[in-house]
């Protein structure tokens, strides 16, 4: 079995960008070459601003190119952001947050269309219940949905129904969403920074930030350059280890595992999944699948909250999937691999300043697709002067763990194991 990722090993452009040698002077420059740095330097070089990109390996190599694939409106924090600005918009908040939730795929869909991103998009989901009770809360999100104009695009789905469109002995109903999509995630992101490149942007791989030089026109500082820039953004989420005094305790790494099959023969791939849905169920710590352009088999699940990557992701996630789908058991394994999560207590994204021209943007915590896209578009327009939805971010407070990020991801760690207890139980 390969250790390399099934993204990486299908990507279409492989095509290398340089290091950063010597000095060069831009308007922004940005750390951090995933789903949010790459999008933030296409919107920012749109605008017209001079642009350099900086990541410390391939972009696309960090959770951008070991994720899941699918894109959904389960927007990360949603209750808690909501919670937080009905102090100051009321009954308006429900409308900002919803609207939220969809403006990632809105940009999504614009980025693959304009810029003809071949990136494997299909449309359709299933967020399946694990237990009858948690239907509730199926039943709940589609009367919303239908009640803001979804109508066309979701259904609340029995248990037969279920079954029809999954060949598996789990689940108990589900909520079926046609506005939500799947794709290559890496190939996303690698037509994303193809196309800012060509708006302008300076693209460095392989080249990892060593500091961050604040003043009035800050540094950016790697091991054989330098970047002089009006303004920073950071965007290395769980990956950097840079700013460690003011950052540190802020977000917590969690080790996701995810692998994909052999290819499947056209007929067995049909029959568990014969609509090509993405699908997750309503479980705390989930299982999450969905199959590739290349009739693999696509299984994420459990999530590793101690920091460390699991030892043998293809034996801990056999057994889930083999319980989700009895015909593939023994299916052979080609790819495993983990990716690092950033976790945030309360789950609502970090965007804040280091200085008043350093900002920085990171915590998804597992719904980093559509929300990094809705991030980076947010920073852009901080970054343009036009404040109002990033001071909306800055201003939800965070707590920080004084005891440290170790003890921090014990806790972390506990917090998980009581949740899976508490579900294996009820």
């Amino acid at each position: 079995m390969q250790t390399e990722t099934y993204y990486a090993a299908s990507a279409r452009d492989t095509a290398p960008y340089p290091p950063l040698t010597g000095e060069i002077s831009v308007d922004i420059a940005i750390i951090g070459g995933g789903l949010t740095g790459v999008n933030a330097a296409l919107e920012l070089t749109q605008r017209g601003y001079r642009v350099a990109l900086l990541e410390a390996e391939r972009i696309g190599w960090g959770a951008t190119g070991r994720n899941g694939g699918q894109v959904t409106g389960s927007l990360s924090g949603d209750e808690a952001l909501t919670k937080h600005l009905r102090k100051t918009r009321g009954s308006a908040a429900e409308d900002f947050v919803w609207g939220l939730r969809w403006r990632g795929h809105e940009i999504i869909r614009e980025r693959v269309a304009r810029y003809g991103i071949d990136c494997d998009l299909r449309h359709g989901h299933l967020h399946t219940a694990y237990k009858p009770a948690h239907m509730a809360e199926l039943r709940a999100t589609c009367d919303e949905a239908q009640r803001r104009g979804m109508g066309d695009d979701v259904a609340l789905l029995d248990t037969g129904r279920v079954h029809e469109l999954l060949e598996t002995p789990l689940y108990h109903g589900g909520l079926l969403n046609r506005r939500n999509m799947h794709l290559h995630t890496l190939d996303l992101c690698r037509g994303e920074a193809r196309a800012a490149a060509g708006q302008g942007a300076q693209v460095f791989e392989g080249s990892p930030v060593t500091e961050i030089i604040h003043g009035q026109r800050p540094v950016v500082v790697t091991a054989a350059g330098r970047v002089n820039a009006d303004t920073v953004l950071l965007a290395g989420n769980a990956y950097h280890r840079l700013e460690r005094s003011k950052m540190a305790g802020k977000l917590f790494p969690a080790s996701l595992a995810n692998l994909t099959t052999k290819p499947l023969p056209e007929a067995e791939a049909r029959a568990i999944n014969p609509q090509n849905l993405a699908v997750y169920d309503t479980r705390f710590i989930l299982d999450y699948y969905r199959m590739t352009a290349d009739n693999r088999l696509m299984f994420g699940g459990g999530a590793n909250y101690s920091g460390k990557a699991s030892p043998d992701i293809a034996a801990e996630l056999r057994p889930s999937l083999e319980r989700t789908f009895p015909r593939l058991r023994g299916v052979g394994i080609e790819f495993a691999w983990s990716g690092q999560a950033g976790i945030v207590p309360n789950r609502v994204p970090q965007l804040g300043r280091l200085s008043p021209n350093v900002f920085y943007a990171q915590g998804y915590s597992g719904h980093g697709i559509a929300t990094s896209h809705i991030v980076a578009e947010i920073m852009a327009e901080a970054i343009a002067g036009t404040m109002e939805r990033f001071d909306i971010f800055a201003s939800v407070p965070h707590l920080r763990n004084p005891l440290g990020e170790r003890a921090g991801q014990t806790m972390l760690a506990l917090g998980m194991w009581y949740y899976r207890m508490r579900e294996m139980v009820g």
